[in-house]
């Protein structure tokens, strides 16, 4: 199936809520389990940037899970980061160490940290131009820092894409199964990826497939 992609931004504010509260508990969680299986021992304690970090999910559950790291959440949406930022502030440790930040990369203004991770949840299939991402990973992550970035795979077809929507999203809302529908068809296949990569001059990132219809994107630069 060829590529067809999507809108970049969710900036609708009930498609945003939709996306929000949809329960995404199972694979976010299992999020974390493949991180931790990716790098083994690695335990961030320092600055950590999540690139298009939505609606804060993800970001959040890292958050939780180690403790003694700070993360800035960039995300071009203001309707997304609203709804990160009333989950921040509903916990007074997370909002000591959590912060966010409304830009589209690449942008000046995201500050030049020693990141000890550079991650990415999701944001992949959403890009027109998916070298955004990679050229801010190669302007932010120093010599050194892990990268871990997690999205969908395409299917093979129309037909099996929405075969996945309906067998993982049929008692969600009707817009949440049509975006998810639409970012399964606006998905990477691997070599896509790996050309990506080549051309970002990223070749030591691995690019794996996880279950069904997901890649795994990692490394240390």
């Amino acid at each position: 199936m060829e590529r067809i992609p999507e809108p970049e931004l969710m900036e609708d504010a009930a498609q945003a809520l939709a996306y929000h509260e949809a329960d995404f508990s199972v694979p976010h969680g299992e999020r974390l389990n493949v991180f931790r299986r990716l790098f083994p021992g690695f335990l961030p304690d320092g600055d950590v940037l999540d690139i298009g970090c939505g609606s804060g999910d993800v970001l959040l559950r890292f958050a939780r899970a180690f403790p003694t790291a700070r993360f800035l959440g960039v995300d071009g949406s203001a309707a997304m980061l609203d709804l990160a930022q009333a989950d921040i502030a509903k916990d007074s440790a997370l909002a000591q160490r959590v912060t966010l930040l409304e830009a589209i990369v690449p942008s000046p203004k995201l500050p030049q940290r020693p990141w000890q991770l550079v991650m990415s949840h999701s944001l992949l299939h959403q890009l027109h131009r998916p070298q955004v991402l990679w050229q801010t990973i190669c302007e932010h992550a120093n010599r050194g820092c892990r990268v871990f970035v997690a999205d969908l795979r395409r299917p093979a077809s129309a037909e099996a894409a929405a075969a996945i929507v309906q067998r993982e999203s049929a008692n969600e809302p009707e817009v949440l199964r049509r975006d998810y529908f639409n970012s399964l068809c606006a998905a990477f296949e691997p070599d896509e990826v790996r050309g990506q990569l080549a051309h970002a001059r990223l070749t030591g990132l691995t690019v794996a497939e996880e279950g069904e219809h997901h890649l795994m994107i990692y490394g240390v630069v």
